[in-house]
């Protein structure tokens, strides 16, 4: 039997564009559909104080699939799914900034999706899992 043992859970709330040594050492970090939020000119900074300093074990990352939002009734092209999103990326970007992110920090990643696949589309949103030293 496969199970799993959760002896502590640890809540600390802070900035992911500052390194803060309280997030080190977890076994996993869960950004869901957050990096949208964030504006790009940022991200470089979340992606060191993650994978750099943080270094969890496991990082889940989702965000919204652009491509998908010829989808949405009333949206037109180029416009966002919620106000406060500063981007949003294609499956193609999105799989770049995977591809970056382990080049650079020492993860391996696999895509997945999230909802229901469109034939041509792809997915509402997209995941990536990505594992230090390798999946």
């Amino acid at each position: 039997m496969v199970g799993w043992s959760i002896s502590t859970s640890t809540i600390v709330q802070g900035a992911l564009t500052y390194r803060d040594k309280r997030i080190e050492g977890f076994d996993a970090a869960a950004l869901v559909e957050v990096i949208e939020h964030i504006e790009p000119d940022r991200l470089a900074s979340v992606e060191r104080v993650v994978f750099e300093f943080a270094k969890p074990a496991v990082v889940v990352v989702t965000t919204p699939n652009r491509d998908y939002n010829a989808k949405f009734e009333g949206m037109v092209p180029g416009q966002l799914r919620h106000a406060d999103h500063r981007f949003e990326w294609t499956r193609g970007e999105f799989q770049t900034w995977v591809g970056g992110i382990t080049g650079r920090f020492g993860y391996a990643a696999r895509i997945e999706p999230v909802g229901d696949e469109d034939e041509v589309l792809g997915p509402p949103s997209q995941m990536a899992i990505f594992e230090r030293g390798g999946l």
